[in-house]
């Protein structure tokens, strides 16, 4: 029995295993040939260790090929565009033939993509090719001499080796199934109970009834509705949105819960969101709403455990994870109405609050307070800027649909100092100035009304909703002829609007009757 050369191949196995973070992922049903993986390490992803008394160099270069062809296979499956093979044979003796030149260079692939360096030790040369081999590998390597009981030692190693090897393996495992998902399907029924909502109360892409349930938007944030930061995770605008949002949050909430858990998870979630929405209420004036902030937490989540276990992140989902943040990132910059601002806050949320909480069972106090103080300062420094600095908070569009609210409301009042407050501070536009005469005219400020109209009118002379509306106002003042010239004005723009037709009409028959006005 060649128990020389089993002790040689377990210590050696072992201590890859052990003290340089290798990985077993194949093993033959002998337990003569063993395959590791580490593929952070550039020089060798792969080591296939073999037990064998080499006879005749054709078969070790045979055995080469196969072992090029296996080293393919592992590569397509890490997905990775080139690997490197470390071949060792454990033999008594070389073979008795000329075996040197099939060492000499590596073995290719014909895509060029699996390279097999190989390697023989024997009883003559141990030292000298575990040398040549930590160079290979850019690691120490060394086994033990010893002179007897190498059956024993052999099998102590090969037991130390498995344990180890399954125990490792167990705990890697128990990474990913901490916690049984709970939240995520929570959140998914809430989301689709409010969609369904929307829909009967309005329309979920209806400006009003976003605004009405909770959706993020700055001016009502201003005026003191917090709660703002956090309704709008459950809310989203068509059909589409929920089931891209829905189908995400099915597939990385339950990664997610199950490596946390669901105090954990929950927590994660709603923080993401929060700072999703505290990110677009910064940078973005627009209404929005959706659970894609909390659902990029979730990818923070994931870069949280590259941080701490970096070597089981990249092995496993890592790449997979970056590629994917990358591709919506570019997507959120590149395609017009995403709020790409509240994704990148929900991903910085996520990874924040996953800091705050870290890993089910384990501890970093000093490390989890600082994330819990910078993510407080981060908060409180957003909000302070954002509410001493309200408008930069807003923008024409959303002053405008605030407006139309009040108005929709009859608070005509409120209205009108909204507007003319937005118009004291920024350059007045058209638009604005016509929503803020039309309230004036609700109001009976009709003086104001009146001005603003002929301003719009200055500034645009195709704005012919602002002719239609001064010529009821001349109406008003009994001065016909300034009512008809802005009638046929605006009916000059738009022939086809059946209230202005009416309008000039009327003025028509009352100068019949009347005998013309002012």
């Amino acid at each position: 029995m060649d128990y020389q050369e089993d002790y040689k191949f377990w210590r050696l196995v072992y201590q890859l295993i052990t003290e340089h973070d290798y990985r077993l992922i194949q093993m033959s049903t002998d337990q003569k040939e063993i395959w590791l993986e580490k593929s952070e390490n550039k020089q060798a992803q792969l080591i296939r260790i073999l037990q064998k008394d080499l006879d005749w160099s054709n078969w070790m270069q045979r055995d080469i090929q196969l072992t090029a062809s296996n080293g393919e296979r592992v590569r397509k499956q890490m997905i990775r565009g080139e690997v490197n093979v470390v071949n060792i044979y454990v033999s008594a003796y070389p073979p008795v033939d000329d075996y040197e030149f099939r060492l000499d260079s590596a073995y290719l692939t014909e895509n060029q993509k699996t390279n097999v360096h190989s390697y023989i030790i024997d009883r003559t040369n141990v030292d000298q090719e575990l040398v040549r081999i930590g160079s290979r590998l850019q690691i120490d390597l060394d086994i033990p001499i010893i002179t007897d009981q190498f059956d024993q030692a052999a099998e102590a190693l090969k037991r130390d080796t498995l344990s180890y090897a399954v125990q490792k393996v167990k705990s890697e495992k128990s990474l990913f199934e901490y916690g049984k998902p709970f939240f995520t399907y929570l959140f998914i029924i809430v989301q689709v109970a409010m969609f369904l909502l929307l829909e009967a109360a309005g329309g979920s892409t209806n400006t009003s009834t976003l605004i009405k349930y909770g959706a993020k938007f700055n001016p009502l944030i201003l005026e003191g509705e917090w709660w703002r930061f956090i309704t709008p995770i459950f809310l989203h605008i068509g059909v589409l949105h929920l089931l891209m949002n829905t189908l995400a949050l099915y597939f990385l909430g339950v990664a997610v819960e199950k490596i946390f858990g669901n105090s954990r998870f929950l927590f994660i979630y709603i923080v993401a969101g929060l700072f999703g929405s505290l990110a677009s209420f910064l940078f973005s004036p627009n209404i929005s709403a959706g659970a894609s902030g909390a659902i990029f937490g979730c990818f923070g989540a994931l870069l949280y455990f590259g941080l701490i276990y970096p070597k089981l992140f990249f092995r496993t989902m890592g790449m997979n994870v970056i590629v994917v943040i990358a591709i919506n990132l570019v997507f959120g910059f590149t395609v017009p109405g995403i709020d790409n601002a509240g994704h990148i806050g929900g991903l910085v949320g996520g990874f924040l609050a996953t800091g705050i909480v870290h890993f089910p069972k384990k501890k970093k106090p000093i490390m989890q307070l600082l994330f819990l103080v910078g993510s407080g300062l981060l908060v409180g420094g957003i909000l302070a800027y954002g509410f001493n600095h309200p408008n930069q908070m807003v923008d024409e569009q959303s002053i405008a649909i605030m407006a139309k609210e009040y108005v929709q409301m009859e608070e005509y009042e409120k209205a009108e100092d909204l507007l003319t407050e937005y118009i004291d501070e920024n350059q007045s536009s058209t638009k604005i100035l016509f929503l803020l005469s039309f309230a004036e005219i609700k109001s009976g400020n009709l003086t104001d009304a009146k001005a603003h109209l002929i301003k719009v009118i200055e500034l645009d002379t195709t704005f012919h909703e602002a002719y239609y509306n001064l010529a009821l106002i001349y109406l008003d003042e009994n001065d016909v002829a300034n009512a008809k010239r802005n009638v046929e004005a605006a009916l000059k723009i738009n022939p086809e609007q059946d209230d202005y037709r009416k309008l000039l009409q009327d003025i028509n028959e009352w100068e019949k009757d009347f005998g013309g006005g002012q």
